[in-house]
């Protein structure tokens, strides 16, 4: 299952790290306490729109940005876990076509 948190926090994580920012710097910048802000890195809380918003400026980097991320993230994750049945599906298709050739 994919988990939307758990991948929002691996991209906060990296822009943070991105930045060579402490949590202690985002923090004073996005007056948000340092420990609610490694368990949402570690996806273990869910940010508020506000709370996003907040992070995203302390680590100036626009929402958009940082949502479009979490989406190429989630879209990777799906296909994972859709490849076992597209590649068995796959094999199939490429059997007909190959006794049929």
């Amino acid at each position: 299952m994919v988990l939307f948190r758990r991948l929002l926090g691996d991209v906060l994580r990296a822009q943070r790290m991105q930045r060579g920012m402490t949590l202690r710097e985002v923090s004073a910048e996005a007056r948000v306490s340092l420990g609610y802000i490694s368990e949402i890195e570690r996806g273990q809380k869910e940010a508020s729109s506000e709370l996003l918003a907040s992070l995203c400026t302390a680590l100036e980097v626009p929402l958009s940005d940082v949502l479009r991320e979490v989406s190429d993230a989630v879209a990777v994750e799906e296909a994972l876990v859709a490849t076992p049945i597209s590649v068995r599906a796959r094999r199939r298709v490429g059997d007909v076509v190959a006794s049929a050739a």
